[in-house]
């Protein structure tokens, strides 16, 4: 009887030990998530994001901005006038989380005309702060962009959308 209790004993303390993970591989968890979080994307990531943003930089007016093209049609805002040239800051995977960013854009900063656009390879949903007939305007809007924006960018850097 004894030796069976040691018996399980012993296995219970195996198993208990075997199937928990160890306090070292929780902090090293931690430490991976947090880091995620501050960078907010892994290096091979970044770095994809910064040869795309390279990639289509164009001089308007001497100031160095991304365009490009992109087929996108208005996503959420059917009244939405589409500009050709769209100053977007930010885009999302999915529609939700666009519309919450448009709203804060519209009630806290002031900008009424902001609107969504959905397409591109990516299809993604682009907020777009403002549209403009002619890219110099919009280069303008993103050179003096803190003047119009209340809360954070998403994008890197923002950006012109040429609506094709």
């Amino acid at each position: 009887m004894k030796k069976t209790i040691y018996l399980l004993l012993l296995m219970a303390a195996v198993l208990l030990t075997a199937c928990h993970s160890s306090e070292q591989n929780y902090r090293e968890a931690y430490e991976k998530a947090m880091e995620r979080r501050q960078t907010g994307v892994g290096a091979e990531a970044y770095a994809k994001i910064e040869a795309e943003r390279q990639r289509y930089t164009h001089v308007i007016n001497g100031d160095s901005v991304r365009l490009v093209h992109v087929n996108a049609n208005v996503a959420i805002d059917s009244t939405a006038i589409v500009k050709p040239y769209n100053v977007v800051v930010a885009s999302f995977t999915q529609r939700i989380n666009a519309k919450s960013y448009r709203e804060r854009l519209q009630e806290e900063c002031g900008l009424k005309d902001s609107y969504i656009l959905y397409g591109g390879n990516d299809k993604q949903y682009y907020v777009v702060a403002r549209g403009f007939d002619t890219s110099g305007d919009a280069a303008a809007m993103i050179r003096d962009i803190e003047q119009y924006l209340c809360i954070k960018i998403l994008e890197p850097i923002p950006w012109i959308l040429k609506k094709v």
